[in-house]
């Protein structure tokens, strides 16, 4: 049995909807503005923005689209928050160490 504490579970739609939601508010565009140019619904496009859907990657296109931002970057912002998060988890400091973790499972 381990004495370690286990990492508290972020699930990627989260910080995706963070990175989109950020985005948005740095142009100083609201949410009725980004869903028109998305085609996406108000509510559709608020309930991703809080992690509360998780997009199809043809809605984060349209999305990314709108907002005059390439899909790669929200997507690297995403997995370096995501990063981040690891990281409060010594144990997970390394690419080669994750794998040596998951072979001695």
């Amino acid at each position: 049995m381990s004495s370690l504490t286990p990492v508290k579970q972020v699930l990627v739609r989260e910080l995706i909807g963070e990175s989109l939601r950020e985005a948005r508010t740095d142009q100083g565009r609201t949410l009725r503005e980004v869903s028109k140019a998305a085609r996406v619904s108000l509510g559709y496009l608020s309930e991703v923005e809080r992690g509360q859907k998780e997009a199809s990657s043809e809605l984060l296109a349209s999305i990314c689209g709108a907002l005059d931002l390439p899909l790669s970057v929200v997507l690297t912002v995403t997995s370096e928050k995501m990063a981040a998060v690891e990281r409060v988890d010594s144990r997970v400091t390394s690419l080669a160490h994750v794998r040596a973790l998951a072979q001695a499972a």
